[in-house]
């Protein structure tokens, strides 16, 4: 297989992966991918310049994205969906144990849970904490 379908391949890969997670650092390494995939089609047997064009790429884009983005985040009127999850209710869809995940129904979203305590279905629950995609729970 030529080395730009490669590029073209894992850029698509981390296209999809990003979708699913919407952090934007899969993006960007997927725009470097992408860059390194153009070059090698100009330049097929320069795999160490596809390589470094496509790392500067991602990380410029990441360091260029982080002032942006938390300019916007500070910004008056920007609402954060997650944060607001704090201090909600929300009903064990899957039972949660110490140390492992179960699932959570807070309003219309769906979010894996963790708790220090044994929970069953169908128990309400208060969320007491969020990390980036997980809640801790208590009864």
């Amino acid at each position: 297989m030529v080395i730009w379908a490669i590029w073209f391949i894992v850029a698509g890969l981390l296209l999809v992966v990003e979708m699913m997670t919407l952090t934007f650092y899969l993006l960007w390494l997927c725009i470097g991918a992408a860059v390194a995939g153009l070059v090698s089609l100009i330049m097929p047997d320069a795999i160490l310049i596809q390589v470094v064009l496509g790392s500067l790429v991602a990380i410029g884009l990441t360091l260029f994205s982080k002032p942006i983005v938390a300019r916007f985040r500070s910004s008056r009127g920007f609402k954060d969906t997650g944060t607001d999850i704090v201090g909600r209710q929300g009903i064990v869809v899957e039972p949660i144990e110490p140390g492992r995940y179960g699932q959570v129904k807070v309003g219309g979203d769906t979010w894996s849970a963790s708790s220090s305590q044994v929970l069953g279905k169908d128990e309400v629950v208060k969320i007491i904490g969020r990390s980036s995609t997980i809640i801790e729970v208590e009864r």
